[in-house]
């Protein structure tokens, strides 16, 4: 009987039954079948979250604080908007400016991780020469479509480093062409060191500058970290 226990169990994909339904103590037939619910739920949540995080390609920012000093938001978006996603919900897009080291990326991570962690939401992390390396390749392959529906499955896209290093044509047009399915459908965040002036200098265009932008800033927030570097700082703390 065992075995065909276990045999259904698997068919059925219930895991977590098929291999410690027999642990299980209980004192009624209901309460029995209740714990050997709860626990296979509980196992495919974790598995799941477990999925979302190791797609999401988040960076690693255990134990690091963000220091809300010298950040300016405007006055449609609130320290609470950001960490809970309320953007994500309204498909608003954030664009983090500022410097070299201020901490752009760590408040684009913790957006990130938390709608993980919290909302179960599909996020994904690229640097953008990551994502335009990616794109290209894609290109190449004939599988540009299939990276696309990836895209259109996020609920987030984090975008960090915009401004670092130049596009050329091809690939600008194509991480153009990522912004236009994001667009009014997903949320991204863009991290930047550049003003919008300066972007013409990444992707190359004017033209082609103008659209990424308006697609972009249509339904965004401006975050500017007007701050010194904290790497800086700390290596100035450590002589």
């Amino acid at each position: 009987m065992r075995n065909t226990i276990e045999e259904h169990a698997k068919r059925l994909k219930l895991s977590w039954i098929r291999e410690h339904y027999h642990e299980v103590e209980a004192k009624t037939h209901e309460e029995f079948l209740l714990i050997l619910f709860e626990k296979e739920i509980q196992q495919r949540e974790e598995r799941k979250l477990n999925l979302l995080i190791s797609q999401s390609c988040l960076p690693d920012i255990s134990g690091r604080q963000l220091d809300w000093q010298g950040i300016h938001m405007n006055g449609n978006i609130t320290k609470e908007d950001i960490l809970s996603g309320v953007f994500i919900e309204r498909k608003e897009n954030l664009i983090l400016y500022g410097g070299v080291g201020v901490g752009k990326t760590l408040m684009a991570a913790l957006a990130g991780w938390n709608s993980v962690q919290e909302n179960w939401k599909r996020v994904r992390f690229y640097t953008v020469a990551q994502l335009v390396n990616s794109l290209l390749e894609a290109n190449e392959k004939g599988t540009l479509g299939k990276f696309y529906k990836q895209i259109e499955s996020l609920d987030l896209l984090i975008l960090d480093e915009l401004g670092y290093v130049p596009l050329h044509k091809q690939g600008a047009e194509l991480l153009f062409q990522v912004i236009n399915l994001c667009y009014e459908k997903r949320s991204v965040i863009v991290t930047t060191n550049l003003q919008f002036g300066q972007w013409n200098h990444v992707f190359g265009d004017p033209i082609l500058t103008e659209a990424f932008i308006d697609r972009l800033i249509h339904y965004s927030h401006l975050i500017v970290f007007n701050r010194d570097s904290f790497r800086h700082k700390d290596s100035l703390m450590n002589q």
